[in-house]
């Protein structure tokens, strides 16, 4: 099996462009790493269309599990898929999964898969509090009534 990918230098692809992309033989991707912007991913097309296959396959998957009343099958994965779910709550779970299944619908229809990991990086977030008893008692604690107005941002004293 090739590697993922492979760290190359920017710069290595402007000076040898074809020594370079010569290596696309041995890995599915190059890391193209910038000094002073972010990294870009340099690919063959066809691993491109492979991957969009792939995750329009498992999004389609996703929601014909959940739409014929298989999601005690999603449910009894997700700690495979997603170990950190374990610390989530009974009623998130069923939410997590929703939400996942109509985002993954959404995002495939745009070919855009950042609302998908937008929304896993939220709910990992959410599971790092549950998973924190000190941190969800700060966030979970009862106020005793509005704590006021919030400043705008950067006018906080």
């Amino acid at each position: 099996m090739t590697a993922a990918y492979e760290d190359v230098p920017f710069s290595e692809l402007l000076h040898r462009p074809a020594v370079t992309t010569r290596r696309l033989d041995s890995v599915r991707a190059l890391r193209l790493r910038r000094r002073d912007a972010e990294d870009l991913a340099l690919m063959r097309v066809d691993q491109m269309e492979r991957d969009a296959t792939v995750v329009d396959f498992t999004a389609r998957l996703l929601t014909g599990l959940v739409r014929t009343g298989n999601i005690d099958a999603l449910r009894q994965a997700l700690p495979e898929a997603l170990p950190w779910t374990t610390f989530l709550p009974e009623a998130d779970i069923d939410t997590l999964i929703s939400e996942l299944v109509a985002t993954a619908s959404g995002a495939v229809a745009l070919n855009n898969l950042a609302p998908i990991a937008l929304l896993l990086t939220q709910w990992r977030h959410s599971a790092e509090v549950y998973a924190d008893p000190a941190l969800l008692a700060i966030l979970t604690r009862d106020h005793e009534g509005d704590l006021g107005p919030v400043p705008e941002p950067g006018t906080a004293e």
